[in-house]
């Protein structure tokens, strides 16, 4: 078995011995050594401490201790992504490197810039990746590494997943601790799978997190553009299809609420929560009456459904006069749990995503659904 695995297959060889973390990570390494140079998805890549972490991993699970990360390779976000990796490296995972985020004085963040220059999407070097989360989709989606560690402030986990074919899994806001005064970023995870973003999720959750299982098929509302956004008629037509492969699937089901929800353009009130000084009385005022209206939303149904991004990837000159965030970032608002879902690939070759979302503290519904998704075959 070769360490170039899913973070689950990974850690159960290492933990039974039949495979060593040190050759694991050396492995990733190496692949890493082969292709940064060309996707630039690293700012830092760490081989000596790496090779010592691991090393010291393959002694603890000598010694008996039942590590449930054990030696899968981890990449963490930016510079001090490290800072927040303790319950993975406690688990087990060993960090190789950090990954690239927007360069200094960037205007728009979907974009990265590594050690070897400006970070480029694996399906079409001429596009960007998405971000701020740019190295860690392009590190997963390449195969560098099972895992890497996001953070998502208005869709910085979310679009590079649906723009480079991964899961990428927001967590609700304030569940996990954020360096984000504004409370707008939670953190998050860039996954192969939905298992590989569901083994992230159990070695950071919060103690009493658990929820029962998902009982399927759950009830879900679609909404092509959340009753403000324009989307382009790809991605909704990519998403529609990846929703209705769910349903075909008996993953979910059509709620008995039949029409889309409207919610209230939520950009104004994030730009005015995150200005200094600005005045956030209509910025509250909309955060109230979005939350009110989702409420209601989740009192009749399990999943909000809706394309991840409204455009395909744009080139490395920038994203012109559409905000990516515009279906990400109400939930950064709201505190809502989303996750990205490969939806497919459009006619330009550049994947997109199906974004569930979730009620409060239900990252359990939205990693189930995705399972099972990929289980049944539904996912592009």
């Amino acid at each position: 078995m070769s360490g170039d695995g899913g973070a689950a297959e990974i850690a159960s060889a290492v933990r039974g011995r039949t495979l060593r973390a040190v050759d694991v990570v050396a492995e990733a390494l190496e692949r890493i050594g082969r292709a940064d140079p060309v996707l630039c998805a690293f700012l830092d890549v760490w081989p000596g401490e790496a090779l010592r972490r691991a090393r010291e991993v393959d002694a603890r699970v000598a010694a008996g201790e039942r590590l449930p990360l054990a030696g899968v390779p981890v990449a963490v976000k930016g510079r001090y992504g490290l800072r927040a990796a303790g319950p993975l490296l406690a688990a087990g995972c060993v960090a190789v490197g950090a990954t690239a985020v927007p360069g200094p004085g960037t205007p728009w963040q979907t974009w990265g810039l590594g050690a070897h220059g400006r970070t480029v999407n694996p399906w079409r070097a001429d596009r960007t990746p998405g971000g701020s989360s740019a190295g860690a989709a392009v590190a997963v989606a390449a195969g560098l590494v099972p895992l890497a560690t996001g953070s998502d402030g208005a869709g910085s986990v979310r679009i590079p997943a649906a723009w480079c074919a991964v899961v990428g899994l927001k967590a609700t806001g304030g569940l996990l601790a954020s360096p984000d005064r504004t409370g707008l970023a939670a953190p998050g995870v860039l996954a192969r799978t939905a298992a590989d973003a569901a083994a992230w999720w159990r070695a950071v959750r919060p103690s009493g997190a658990d929820r029962a299982p998902a009982d399927f098929p759950v009830r879900a509302v679609w909404s092509p553009g959340l009753g403000f956004a324009r989307p382009d008629p790809e991605q909704v037509a990519l998403a529609r299809s990846a929703a209705g492969r769910l349903v075909g699937t008996g993953t979910v089901r059509p709620a008995r609420r039949r029409e889309s929800p409207v919610l209230l353009d939520p950009g104004p009130a994030w730009s005015a929560l995150r200005a200094p000084g600005a005045d956030r009385a209509g910025a509250h005022r909309v955060r109230a009456e979005n939350d009110r209206r989702l409420d209601a939303l989740f009192s009749g149904a399990d999943l909000l459904l809706t394309p991840t991004t409204p455009t395909a990837p744009h080139g490395h000159e920038g994203p012109g006069d559409r905000y990516s965030t515009a279906l990400t970032w109400a939930f950064n608002l709201s505190g809502h749990p989303a996750l990205s879902l490969p939806a497919g690939f459009g006619a330009d070759g550049c994947p997109a995503g199906l974004q569930l979302v979730a009620a409060h503290g239900r990252e359990d519904l939205l990693l189930a659904v995705a399972r099972e998704a990929e289980r049944r075959g539904a996912t592009a």
